[in-house]
């Protein structure tokens, strides 16, 4: 692969590192001067005024020409949000290819749209049918819907709900969030809250509503329709895959809350005994050590049969259990840190292989900076060094090279072969600053990220050509 070759840009800041040479592209830069700061050619791609709001994760289409985002203009607005909208980064073309009904300020709302990496689809959370005042969207009342965008606004509920007892058998009974796929696209990641806990907990105090992972694949799963509106069908079989309980016992590697989840390699990863694992998952765990919260990193292997139970361990939970994980579902920890996992929030990501976890957390010297735990060893090294805080989360490079995130009202790439850091953009002022998850395109040659224009969340790339 031909390095790229990059014009030498001074950088006054005297914690920004020299710029190096990137490995990762094939393709020469376009550095430019202003003031002080390296600029690349900066490209805004959306102007109307409303939310552009990009994913953290998965927003581009397989073929690489459209991005997905909703319409929000306030990340906690999710429930107010009534589309899901795809844009062409070549030609600017936008389409609507979702809007909601009967939408007002307390839902249905739509949000966090990502699209499969193997077909024209896309999932984004969508709020319970019937919100309105006294039930409006919230962590317990929303659901996976899909779209193909060759068939818009024809809504594909992808996990099934059902709230009424006896429950049913791959259904959920709250909401999923912030759904991922596998790199397959047979599986779907997400986090989940469950609403029959969070009813029982305001007349159980010993019972509480704590947010975990789980996952979904394609089985139909059928619930009947009571005409509420509540409760749905959908395409996939859900299940929850970590284990949390309501008062982790101090200094063991019990949780309480399982969050920010990734798919762990392309394919999953190989074990240290040699053997595949085909389906894995890394995400944060809060434990408890010496009577603090501490976040670590877990990881939890999927057998290859999801639907499977032991004894007394109902999927689908019952009026007072939340639902339990299905048999050979095998969870584990793999850091024990001394800060914990830490900075702005993030998920977790892995490199292409599977064999790290990327982590944020604070460094010897007190700044926030990328991680890397071996998922077989455990071995921790640090993998940016940068005398400044993070921003945002990472996202790695399509060759796994290199992290893209956004520090100092900037976007960053730090290459992490050698440990090089380097500025893309112009330190913004707080109302313009980059908002978001800088995301590579799928060729590597680019990256797509959010900031505030004239008080509008706008879409812009970063050729890094």
């Amino acid at each position: 692969m031909r390095k790229a070759q990059i014009n030498l840009c001074h950088l006054k800041r005297k914690s920004i590192k020299p710029v190096f040479a990137l490995s990762l592209v094939t393709i020469m830069s376009a550095c430019t001067l202003k003031g002080t700061n390296m600029q690349y050619q900066e490209k805004q791609l959306t102007f109307d005024q409303k939310g552009h709001m990009l994913n953290h994760t998965q927003i581009f289409s397989q073929d690489g020409k459209w991005v997905v985002y909703d319409t929000r203009n306030d990340d906690t607005k999710i429930g107010a949000t009534p589309s899901i909208e795809i844009l062409n980064i070549e030609t600017g073309e936008i389409r609507e290819i979702y809007h909601t009904q009967n939408q007002t300020e307390f839902g249905p709302g739509v949000g966090a749209a990502t699209f499969s990496p193997t077909e024209d689809r896309v999932i984004f959370i969508q709020g319970i049918r019937n919100a309105d005042k006294n039930r409006p969207y919230d962590f317990t009342r929303r659901t996976g819907v899909a779209i193909d965008i060759t068939n818009p606004n024809q809504a594909i509920f992808m996990d099934a709900r059902d709230i009424n007892a006896p429950f049913t058998p791959g259904a959920l009974r709250g909401g999923t969030h912030a759904h991922s796929w596998s790199g397959d696209g047979q599986y779907i990641s997400f986090t989940y809250n469950d609403y029959v806990m969070e009813q029982l907990a305001k007349t159980d105090s010993s019972v509480k509503d704590l947010r975990t992972i789980g996952v979904m694949f394609p089985k139909k799963v059928s619930v009947k329709d009571d005409g509420s509106l509540e409760n749905n069908s959908g395409e996939m079989f859900s299940v929850l895959v970590a284990d949390v309980v309501e008062n982790p016992a101090d200094n063991t590697d019990q949780i309480d809350r399982a969050f920010d989840e990734c798919w762990i390699g392309q394919d999953g990863y190989q074990k240290a005994d040699g053997s595949k694992q085909p389906k894995a998952i890394a995400f944060q765990g809060n434990v408890r050590e010496n009577g603090q919260v501490k976040t670590e990193v877990f990881v939890v292997d999927l057998p290859s049969d999801l639907t499977q139970f032991g004894p007394d361990r109902p999927l689908q939970g019952t009026v007072n259990k939340r639902p339990y994980t299905p048999a050979g579902v095998s969870q584990r920890r793999i850091t024990h840190l001394t800060n914990g996992v830490q900075g702005p929030r993030h998920w977790l990501r892995t490199t292409p292989d599977g064999s790290q976890v990327i982590f944020l957390s604070k460094d010897t010297a007190g700044f926030i900076n990328a991680f890397a735990v071996n998922i077989n060893s455990g071995e921790v090294k640090q993998l940016t060094h940068n005398q400044f805080d993070m921003q945002s989360g990472v996202n790695i490079s399509p060759n796994g090279e290199a992290l893209a995130y956004v520090a100092q009202n900037s976007v960053y790439v730090s290459d992490i072969k050698n440990n090089k850091t380097e500025q893309l953009t112009k330190n913004f002022s707080d109302t313009e600053k980059p908002s978001s998850a800088v995301s590579w395109s799928k060729d590597g040659k680019s990256l797509l990220y959010n900031r505030m224009v004239d008080g509008y969340i706008q879409i812009f790339r970063l050729n890094l050509q």
